[in-house]
Order: C-alpha cells, then structure tokens, then sequence
C-alpha cells in the first residue's frame, strides 16, 4: 500500500516542530527516524496531512549524561546510544537491550525517543524506561513537562502526550553501585518483536521485575527479595496478572510459562 497524501517539513529546531504542532495538532506527525511512522503511514493506520522531519535538528541531536541520567533526545538514533563507548557503565540494562532492537540497520535510522513515543507493548526500549523509573521529556510551545515512564504509558500504542507536544527527550536514569542490572526475550527470530521480554534490577533489599509483549503497556511490579518457594509463587502470580492471551506468535500458557522460567533465571543470575 501507499500513504495518503501529505506536506512534508523539515525543521532545524525543536521550536520550528512545535510551532507546527500548535497549529496542526492531530494533523501533524513527528517523524524522526522513521521506523515505527513509515510502515503506519504505508498501511493507512496513520493518515497526517503534515509529516515534520526533526532528523537533522540539531538541538535534538545529543545524548549526554546530564546529572544522575543519560539524557537521550529526539533525533538521537539507536545505533548512536548503542555505540557509546561508556554504556556498559552508565546504563547496563540499555546495553544488554539494544541489540535486541531489530537489526543493526533499522537502529542507524531508528531513534530511542521514536521508540517510546510508539509506545509498543513489546519493544524493548519502553520496557527499560519503566522499570528503571525513567522519564519523558515532553514540549509543546506553551510548556515543557516531566512525566514518569510509567505515567506516560497508557496502553497499546497509546501515551499521555499531548498532540501539540514532541518527546523531546528521555532519561535513563544512571546505574548505582548497589544495583544489579539484566534482560532477556524470547522472539520467533532476533530482530522479531518480543514474546515474552524481561528486566530486572536486583539490590540488597528489592526486586525490580518488568514484563513486555504480554499487556498492553509495561508491566512492572516491585517485591522484596525473594527466593526459592516464596520467588516461584510471585513469579506466578505475576505470570497470571498480566493477563496473557493466546494469538498468533505464541499461546498464553507459553507466555506465563516464560514469565516464571525467564523471571527465576534472570533474578538468580542477578542476585
């Protein structure tokens, strides 16, 4: 299929983007690497009459460690943050997941914040943002604004940003010392959309779990440290909390079954 009919605009500033988002609202799209946008335009699901490329704003090129987070902004592409020579360090769990993100192609054009503005219930990149308490930067011309990841997720394909607003920026909140940081999925194929993918951070006092591609949106749950008995009982509580449903990838039982497989291995790696 084709898209429908569209204006297209490049901008060289967040300023000039959310100036035309004031006054297209709905009727304008953000497009920055294309990966999530491009198919949805081609299939009909999305139908603008205006496309604002911010690819090549510069204000919205950096990823920097700002404070106790890695400050990621718009047009910043996967592949770049993958790269960075120092993400083992600053965000260990971003570094175990990039690969994960289809191949290395689509993450030379595929941008972080992109990701999270689609906000798919199986990627990898909002799943991080939300367990590790991240957040999203959001700017419209009347306001800047902070939500936490898990505000900002409201379901399948569906945020809390305003149509006059971009992600301007996400912040991966830096590792501690006292942390132990791990993630893994099951796909058909590497490179696929998730079955069942898993993060988790481990300290001396509490767990961290957070599940994709079974609800509509992050799912994460915080426990105290748990083992043997007690882990396998929350691990199944959990598996069935997330309400997992059969479909054409793969049955609810197998989803439940690596929640609890997947969440007992990764945790007792970790702890």
């Amino acid at each position: 299929m084709k898209p429908s009919a569209f204006d297209y605009v490049r901008v060289d500033c967040a300023d000039e983007a959310v100036e035309i988002l004031a006054e297209q609202g709905d009727e304008a799209r953000i497009l920055a690497g294309g990966q999530s946008l491009m198919p949805m335009l081609n299939m009909r699901m999305a139908q603008p009459k205006v496309i604002v490329d911010i690819s090549r704003a510069e204000d919205l090129a950096a990823a920097r460690v700002d404070g106790a987070a890695l400050a990621v902004r718009a047009a910043v592409t996967q592949a770049t943050v993958e790269r960075r020579a120092r993400l083992a360090d600053e965000v260990p769990m971003l570094a175990q997941a990039l690969p994960h993100l289809g191949h290395f192609q689509t993450r030379n054009r595929g941008t972080v914040c992109g990701s999270i503005a689609h906000a798919d219930p199986s990627a990898e990149l909002p799943l991080c943002l939300a367990v590790l308490g991240g957040e999203v930067v959001l700017r419209s011309r009347a306001r800047r604004r902070t939500l936490q990841a898990e505000a900002f997720f409201l379901g399948a394909l569906a945020t809390a940003r305003d149509p006059t607003e971009i992600v301007e920026e996400v912040r991966f909140p830096l590792a501690l010392a006292a942390e132990r940081y791990g993630f893994v999925e099951i796909a058909m194929r590497h490179g696929d959309f998730a079955i069942v993918g898993l993060a988790v951070i481990v300290s001396a006092a509490a767990i961290r779990v957070g599940v994709s591609g079974v609800a509509d949106r992050p799912w994460i749950v915080r426990w105290p440290r748990l083992t043997g008995d007690e882990l396998d009982a929350a691990l199944d509580r959990l598996a069935w909390d997330v309400g997992a449903r059969d479909d054409q990838h793969a049955s609810g039982e197998y989803r439940r079954h690596l929640v609890r497989t997947l969440g007992r291995r990764l945790i007792e790696e970790l702890q």
